[in-house]
C-alpha cells in the first residue's frame, strides 16, 4: 500500500470518527432532553395525585345504634351478638374502649366515641344491670345515672367504586404503639434516613432472608412500594423498573416522611372480600379483626404487617396456620432488632389470631339492594361511591340476624321433608310498626342471591293475603260489622269469555250462613267473594291502592281471592298500614345522609297520611287476631305463647304454587314468602310453608306489647256466634267481638242456643 494510500485511510477513520462522537453526542442529548422532559412529567404526575384527590372512597352504611335504656327488653342473647358485631372484646377488666366485663349484676361496657349527626359523642364506661335480658340499670362506672348509652352503629356494607376498592382512611395519631417500629421493622428499616430508593436496603433484606430461611424483608422501600401501588401496577416489566426509583425519589423529595407513610397506611393491599379489595390498614383491621386500628394489640399488629407480603397467601380466614406461621416470625423480627423482649415474644406467639366472629362479607345484600334504590332517586352514582358519604339507615342486626335464620332453618327442613320442591326461594320484610322502617331484607332463603332479590324484584299472586283488605272495605262502607252474616254458599260467575268462574273453598265444602269474622278467620272463598261483590271490586281495589299497592288492576271477581301479583315487600307495605291503625307511611330505609365529616346532607322525614278509619281498622285487626287464635294462623302458637297478641293471615295460591303469611306481633311487621324458582305446584300452604317461618323469626324477637287504643264509638260485645245475638259473658261458646255502638246487637239474655 503506497504511502498517500495510507494517508488517506488515516484521515477517513479519523473523520468517521469525529461524526460518530458528533452522533453519540446529539443523542445524548436527546437522550438528556427526553429524561428532562420525562421527570417534569413524573413529578407532575405525582403532585397531582398526591396532592389532589387521592381515592374514591365508597359511602359507608351503617345500621341503626343500639340504644340501651332501663327497663328494656332484650331478646335472648341480643346484647352479647350486638357487641360481637360491632368487634367488642371480652376482658377481665374493661379498661379501654371496645372492650366489655361480664359482671355478677350483667356487663361493663366501655362503648366507644361516634360522629353521630348530632355531634361527637364520646366513649363512657357504663354498668349495664340485667335481669335476665331485661336492663335494670344503667350508670356509670363512676356511679351518676344515665339515661341511654347509644353505641356505635354497625358498618353494614360500602357503595363502592367501579375497581371495587374499598378503604377506611385513617392518620398516623390512629395508629396503636408498636405499629409503626413493627411496619418498618419488618419492610423498610431505614426508612426515615433514605432518599426513598436504599441499594444497601436490598443487600440488607437479601442477608435477613438468608439467615431467618424465609422471605421476612423486601428489597423495596416503603416509598417504593407507594409508587407502584399508588402510580404504577404490579406487573413485572422492565419500564416500571425504570421509572420505579425516580418517581420514588421525586416523592422523597417533595413531602415528609410521615406524609408519604400517611398515604401508605391507607393505599397498602390487605386482601380481597369477595370482589371488594381491601385497602389500607384502617379497613384491614375492621375485615380481620372487626375493631379500629387503634384498639389493636401487638399480635394483631404483627399479623396485619405480616399480610403485605402476600394478603392472599397468608389471608388467615383462609390459611390460619400460614398466617399464624408468618405473623410470629414478624414477631421475631421484633425481639431481633430488640423491640420487644424475648418473654414478650414468646407470649405474643402463644396468643390466638384473634379474628373477629362476625361475618364481613355482604351480610345484607338484599338491603343493600334497597339502600342503592332509594339512594339512586337523590343523588348521582358518582358521589355515591366516590365521596366518602355516611349512610345511616333502619337496618337492625338482630332482627336480619334471626330472619336470615329462620329462613335458612326452616327451608332446610322442607327440603328434608318433601321431595319435589327443587328450587325452593323465599323471601322476608320486617317493618317497625310505629314507624314503618325497615329492620330487616331477606332476598333469598339462603341470604347470599346471586342478582335476583326475590323480597324486591319477585311479583307472584299473594291469595288470601288479600282478603283482610275486602272486610276493610267492608267495614269502611259502615253495612258491616264482624258479627254481620255471610252465605257461604257457592257461587258461580260468567266470565267474558263465556266460561264460568266457580271459587270454591280449600275443604270443597259449603258452610252455610256464618258471621262476617268467620269467613276471614276460616279463610272461606266463596263467602269472601260474596262480600266483596256485594262492597265492589273496584272499591275493594281502590282501598288497596290507598294502602301503598301502586300498579293498576283489572277489577276482575278473581282478585277477591288474592289474583294480584305482588312483591313480599308491596305486602309487607299493605300490612304495615294496617299495623299502624290505618296511617300509610312509604316503608323506609334511608334515615340520613352525611359528609364524612359529619356534616348532614339530607333528612329523610316520614310522610304519614290516614287510609282508612280507626274504628275500621281496630275490628279488622281483631278479626285477624281471631285468625292467629283460632283459624288458619294458628300454628304461630306452637312457636309463641299464648298470651302475645299476633294478627296475621296465611295465603296459598292456585295448586299451592306460593306459600305466605303477613301480621303482626308487638312492634313487628313480616311478611315471608315461599315458592319455587320456576312457580311450579309445591306442597307447601301458607300455614305449612310460610308460617314456620315467621314463627322462629318473632320467637327470636323481643316482644313488647302493643298498646290498644279502642276508639270511644266501638265497644265489645258478648255474642251468639249463631245468630249474631249479645248475650251473657257466662253463657258457653260465644265470642267477643267489637262493633260500632251505633250498631249494637239485640240482646238475648237466654244465650239464644
Amino acid at each position: 500500500m503506497s504511502k498517500q494510500r495510507a494517508r488517506n485511510k488515516v484521515r477517513s477513520n479519523i473523520s468517521l470518527g469525529w461524526i460518530s462522537w458528533i452522533w453519540i453526542f446529539k443523542l445524548t442529548t436527546v437522550l438528556l432532553v427526553l429524561g428532562v422532559v420525562a421527570l417534569i412529567y413524573l413529578d407532575a404526575q405525582i403532585r397531582h395525585r398526591f396532592e389532589g384527590h387521592r381515592w374514591s372512597l365508597p359511602a359507608k352504611v351503617y345500621a341503626r345504634p343500639l340504644e340501651l335504656f332501663t327497663g328494656q327488653q332484650l331478646a335472648q342473647g341480643q346484647l352479647k351478638f350486638e357487641l360481637t358485631q360491632l368487634g367488642y372484646r371480652w376482658v377481665k377488666q374493661a379498661k379501654a374502649p371496645g372492650q366489655v366485663q361480664k359482671t355478677n349484676q350483667g356487663m361493663i361496657i366501655y362503648s366507644r366515641g361516634f360522629r353521630f349527626v348530632g355531634g361527637d359523642e364520646q366513649g363512657h364506661l357504663v354498668e349495664v344491670n340485667l335481669v335476665g335480658d331485661k336492663i335494670v340499670g344503667l350508670r356509670q362506672t363512676s356511679g351518676a345515672s344515665i339515661a341511654v348509652l347509644r353505641l356505635e352503629p354497625q358498618l353494614v356494607g360500602g357503595i363502592y367504586p367501579a375497581h371495587n376498592e374499598d378503604r377506611e382512611l385513617i392518620q398516623l395519631d390512629d395508629l396503636p404503639n408498636g405499629f409503626i417500629e413493627t411496619l418498618l421493622a419488618v419492610e423498610d428499616r431505614q426508612y426515615y434516613s433514605h432518599y426513598g430508593v436504599s441499594p444497601w436496603g436490598i443487600i440488607r433484606a437479601m442477608w435477613a432472608n438468608i439467615k431467618a430461611g424465609a422471605v421476612v424483608q423486601g428489597g423495596s422501600t416503603l416509598t417504593q412500594q407507594l409508587v407502584k401501588n399508588f402510580y404504577l401496577t404490579d406487573q413485572q416489566t422492565l419500564w416500571r423498573k425504570l421509572i420505579e426509583a425516580p418517581m420514588a425519589l421525586l416523592l422523597n423529595i417533595h413531602y415528609s416522611k410521615d406524609e408519604v407513610l400517611e398515604v401508605y397506611l391507607n393505599e397498602v393491599f390487605a386482601g380481597q372480600s369477595g370482589k371488594r379489595a381491601i385497602h389500607g390498614f384502617g379497613l384491614a383491621s375492621r375485615f380481620y379483626f372487626g375493631q379500629p386500628v387503634s384498639e389493636l394489640k401487638l399480635h394483631q399488629v404483627a399479623l396485619l404487617v405480616g399480610l403485605v407480603k402476600g394478603p392472599s397467601y397468608y389471608n388467615p380466614k383462609r390459611h390460619p396456620k400460614r398466617a399464624t406461621k408468618r405473623r410470629n416470625l414478624v414477631l421475631s423480627v421484633l425481639a431481633q432488632q430488640g423491640l420487644i423482649s424475648e418473654t414478650q415474644k414468646t407470649n405474643y406467639q402463644a396468643l390466638p389470631l384473634d379474628l373477629t366472629e362476625a361475618n364481613q362479607v355482604s351480610r345484607y345484600p338484599a338491603y343493600m339492594d334497597l339502600v342503592r334504590q332509594q339512594l339512586k332517586q337523590h343523588y348521582q352514582a358518582s358521589s355515591l361511591s366516590s365521596h366518602g358519604l355516611r349512610i345511616f339507615t333502619s337496618l337492625d342486626p338482630w332482627v336480619q340476624q334471626q330472619a336470615d335464620k329462620a329462613m335458612l332453618e326452616q327451608v332446610g327442613k322442607l327440603k328434608q321433608r318433601y321431595s319435589n320442591i327443587e328450587g325452593l326461594q323465599g323471601a322476608v320484610v320486617v317493618s317497625h310498626r310505629d314507624s314503618g322502617e325497615l329492620l330487616a331484607l331477606v332476598g333469598d332463603y339462603n341470604g347470599g342471591y346471586a342478582g335476583h332479590n326475590w323480597a324486591l324484584d319477585e311479583s307472584r299472586q299473594v291469595g288470601s293475603l288479600l282478603k283482610p283488605i275486602v272486610h276493610l272495605a267492608a267495614l269502611e262502607t259502615g253495612r258491616y260489622s264482624p258479627n254481620s252474616i255471610i252465605d257461604d254458599a257457592p257461587i258461580a260467575l260468567p266470565q267474558p269469555d263465556g266460561s264460568l268462574w266457580q271459587p270454591q273453598n280449600y275443604d270443597r265444602k259449603s258452610h252455610g250462613k256464618v258471621p262476617m269474622y268467620e269467613t276471614l278467620v276460616k279463610s272461606y272463598n266463596q263467602a269472601n267473594v260474596r262480600l266483596g261483590l256485594d262492597v265492589g271490586v273496584d272499591k275493594v281495589l281502590q282501598q288497596l291502592q290507598r294502602m301503598g299497592v301502586e300498579q293498576t288492576i283489572p277489577a276482575y271477581p278473581s282478585v277477591l281471592l288474592g289474583a294480584v301479583e305482588m312483591s313480599p315487600l308491596q305486602v309487607n307495605q299493605v300490612y304495615q298500614t294496617i299495623a299502624s291503625n290505618g296511617f300509610y307511611s312509604p316503608l323506609s330505609i334511608v334515615r340520613q345522609v352525611t359528609e364524612a365529616n359529619g356534616r348532614l346532607l339530607s333528612n329523610f322525614p316520614f310522610a304519614v297520611r290516614q287510609v282508612a278509619s280507626n274504628e275500621s281498622i281496630y275490628m279488622l285487626q281483631h278479626e285477624m287476631r281471631l285468625v292467629a287464635s283460632q283459624g288458619t294462623a294458628k300454628g304461630v302458637y306452637r312457636y309463641l305463647p299464648k298470651q302475645q297478641k299476633v294478627a296475621a293471615k296465611t295465603g296459598t295460591t292456585n295448586d299451592q304454587k306460593d306459600s305466605w303469611f303477613a301480621g303482626f306481633s308487638g312492634l313487628h311487621v313480616a311478611t315471608v314468602w315461599l315458592g319455587r324458582e320456576d312457580a311450579k305446584p309445591t306442597p307447601l300452604t301458607g300455614a305449612g310453608g310460610a308460617l314456620n317461618i315467621w314463627g322462629q323469626l318473632m320467637q327470636n324477637l323481643a316482644y313488647a306489647q302493643d298498646e290498644d287504643i279502642k276508639p270511644q264509638s266501638v265497644a265489645h260485645y258478648y255474642l251468639n256466634r249463631v245468630t249474631g245475638e249479645a248475650i251473657p259473658d257466662k253463657c258457653p261458646n260465644g265470642v267477643w267481638l267489637p262493633m260500632l255502638k251505633t250498631s249494637a246487637p239485640s240482646f238475648n239474655a237466654s244465650c239464644g242456643y
